[in-house]
């Protein structure tokens, strides 16, 4: 007896099937044209696609470029500055804010002491006539 032979004793009846149709891409890679075929599952270390027998198979060329430590290395120093990016974003939009807060504080006060002024020359002016007409009172004083 053969060490890898293989025996069956009940013939298995394959129903025939027509395989799928595939296209060319530009790359020259055949891809199937209904994506019910296979179904893709995404991991943060593997990129795994199951066929219809659901036995997995890796893509790509170096299946193992995401464990090597260069690369994990490189993935968390572009995250880190994502993230430091999304930060400074925040920090920019909280400075504008401020900035433009500041300015309308600075507007109202300006409109405030304009206010002031105008209301200060009208006391001013209204002091003045006053004066004007208190300069005519006390005239007989000096005939007693």
């Amino acid at each position: 007896m053969p060490l890898f032979s293989r025996h069956e004793e009940t013939p298995v009846q394959d129903k025939e099937v027509d395989p799928p149709k595939r296209r060319s891409t530009l790359f020259g890679r055949n891809r199937d044209v209904s994506p019910a075929d296979t179904t893709n599952t995404r991991d943060t270390r593997h990129s795994t696609h199951t066929n219809n027998s659901g036995s997995p198979r890796r893509s790509g060329l170096l299946h193992r470029r995401d464990e090597d430590p260069t690369i994990v290395a490189a993935r968390e120093r572009v995250m880190n500055a994502e993230a430091a990016e999304r930060e400074a974003d925040r920090a920019l939009a909280s400075a504008k804010v401020a900035v433009r807060e500041a300015r309308e504080h600075i507007k109202r006060l300006e409109k405030e002491a304009a206010e002031e002024a105008r209301l200060a020359k009208i006391k001013q002016d209204q002091a003045r006539s006053m004066s004007k007409r208190g300069k005519g009172l006390g005239r007989h004083e000096h005939a007693i």
